[in-house]
């Protein structure tokens, strides 16, 4: 499918990927932890009817994904969701650089559509304020008779769940003694990229289809970011809301390579 090129590339941190904010510091993992986790692969013709949803008020999640149509479809899926980070690692490239990184929630998508009745869905990924997330919010919608899809999602609100040498609950303590030393609090983090909510897309699609992502801290932060296409498109996008402790290791352009 021919189109237009949509490159948007969005990328929102907090003070700085080499500072320390220690105002609203990772949320303190459950004792007992409870795990989810879906894979599928579909392939065929006819009603779609997909949805899947996951609130969990103990890290500050609620994540909802739903699609519905009629005509030819390919999906292969994969929801994992777990209270304990450390049970959960993938590589993400907008997160610590492509390096494993722990997550609470990672969902990965490949899906194809053709057919005269649009396919109409989207996601909602939101680190709940109210629960002691940071208030981020990050939405796509779609309604498209052809799309081809390649997209991620993911989510981590939580400290290390097993620490070295101290516990999830003085990691908290440990992390505001750290303060602004940067390669303390790495330490103490590992692989875990504290708070941190987005998606990665590539889409080629006929119909409409737009993102939504809003950050709001009462009284000094409101960050609202919208797109929406409707016609024959190619759209490359990246949405990334990260609130430290945990500074984000960059990648060079040419790393790797002897230039």
């Amino acid at each position: 499918m021919k189109g237009v090129v949509v490159a948007v590339v969005l990328a929102i941190a907090l003070a700085g990927v080499c500072g320390t904010v220690l105002a609203n510091p990772p949320i303190v993992p459950p004792v007992q932890y409870e795990q989810f986790c879906e894979a599928q692969k579909v392939s065929g013709t006819g009603v779609i009817d997909v949805s899947t949803s996951i609130i969990d008020k103990k890290i500050a999640l609620e994540y909802f994904n739903t699609m519905s149509g009629d005509g030819d479809f390919e999906l292969d899926s994969e929801h994992a969701y777990s209270q304990n980070a450390d049970k959960l690692k993938r590589n993400v490239s907008s997160v610590n650089g492509g390096n494993e990184s722990n997550l609470n929630l990672f969902e990965s998508t490949k899906m194809t559509y053709s057919g005269a009745t649009p396919l109409t869905g989207g996601k909602s990924l939101t680190s709940k304020a109210f629960y002691g997330g940071i208030g981020a919010n990050v939405q796509e919608l779609y309604s498209v008779n052809e799309m081809e899809q390649d997209e991620t999602a993911f989510f981590s609100s939580t400290t290390p769940y097993n620490p070295p040498g101290t516990t999830p609950e003085n990691l908290v303590k440990d992390l505001k003694k750290a303060g602004r030393d940067t390669d303390a609090v790495a330490a103490l983090m590992g692989s875990n990229p504290a708070h941190v909510i987005g998606i990665e897309t590539k889409n080629t699609f006929n119909g409409t289809w737009g993102t939504d992502a809003t950050w709001h801290k009462i009284f000094y932060k409101d960050i609202k970011a919208h797109e929406m296409f409707t016609g024959v498109f190619e759209a490359e996008k990246t949405i990334k809301f990260h609130e430290n402790p945990v500074p984000e290791r960059v990648r060079v352009p040419c790393e790797g390579i002897d230039c």
